[in-house]
């Protein structure tokens, strides 16, 4: 699954805003709509995207 569908299945989940989600995982509130606009994530954003999905899976409970 691409990273863009895996960040949107988690905002769902969490009820969590795309601003929220990129400002907590990497420092940019911009992250999931640059995303959503064509934005490949550079193989160490990658990696801080998916430590932050696995170790806040309730984040926003």
């Amino acid at each position: 699954m691409a990273i863009l569908a895996r960040v949107e299945a988690y905002l769902r989940a969490n009820d969590m805003p795309r601003t929220k989600f990129g400002r907590l995982a990497v420092g940019d509130p911009r992250l999931v709509g640059d995303l959503r606009n064509g934005r490949e994530p550079r193989p160490r954003t990658l990696a801080r995207i998916e430590a932050f999905m696995t170790s806040h899976k309730d984040a926003a409970r």
